[in-house]
């Protein structure tokens, strides 16, 4: 399966990223760092949480998007313990056992292979050595109210994370993939937040279903209908939304 980042690059999508922060979306690894920890930070995005890992004596964010890593390095250029590198998740360019502390947040929702991106993290942290992921569980995110074109819209959108390799519900199932891939659970939470409006998501949704249209590929009916399911959201009263998120911390 072909593999993309479904939310795109779009100056929303990169705002959102970038309002990230380790004090919020990384408080349950902070504890874990102390002035010797290497840690590696996968799927970086332009490293607003990166930045605040501290005190580790070394860190690396990596992320597949040449882009995101010009942002990360310009926003860490004076803190030499930081550095960037474009590289994947499935073929890190570090040594065996080389890292204390692996850490994803909102990664392992878009990955087509799990299993093996928690295979090479495995790879590349000691013995000893932990893991620290927090993802996104849309099945149980909190929306209020769900109307009937809420719930259309949102079959449309968690269809292009699905085009996209994704798995819009990857939350419920990482405990299971982190066990299955040879670590020990050591802690396991879930929480809410609002990572944008109830209003903000709705328009999100649409212009990424109205994108989507413009695009060859099956589903068109249903992309079109979930489009306009979506433009009728955006258009209608205010609500409340909060993402469900599950943060795991792990051992090798």
């Amino acid at each position: 399966m072909l593999e993309g980042y479904a939310p795109g690059y779009a100056r929303d999508a990169i705002s959102m990223m970038a309002g990230r922060s380790a004090p919020d979306r990384a408080e349950f690894v902070l504890p874990l760092l102390t002035t010797d920890s290497r840690v590696l930070d996968v799927g970086c995005g332009p490293g607003s949480i990166t930045v605040g890992l501290r005190p580790a004596a070394w860190v690396l964010g990596v992320d597949t998007e040449p882009g995101q890593i010009a942002l990360a390095r310009a926003a860490a250029q004076h803190l030499s313990t930081v550095d960037f590198l474009a590289a994947s998740v499935y073929h890190l360019p570090l040594p065996d056992s080389s890292v204390d502390v692996a850490f994803s947040h909102a990664l392992f929702e878009h990955l087509a292979r799990p299993a093996d991106a928690l295979a090479e993290l495995r790879r590349v942290v000691r013995p000893g050595g932990s893991i620290a992921l927090s993802t996104s569980d849309w099945s149980r995110a909190k929306l209020r109210p769900r109307t009937g074109n809420v719930e259309a819209a949102l079959r449309g959108h968690f269809l292009l994370r699905k085009r996209s390799g994704g798995d819009p519900f990857a939350g419920r199932r990482l405990a299971e993939n982190v066990e299955q891939a040879g670590f020990q659970v050591a802690r396991m939470r879930t929480r809410h937040r609002p990572d944008m409006t109830y209003r903000q998501l709705a328009e999100y949704v649409e212009v990424r279903l109205i994108a989507a249209l413009q695009e060859p590929g099956a589903d068109r009916e249903q992309l079109a209908s979930a489009a306009r399911s979506a433009w009728a959201w955006a258009r209608g009263r205010d609500g409340d939304f909060a993402q469900h998120w599950t943060e795991i911390l792990a051992t090798r």
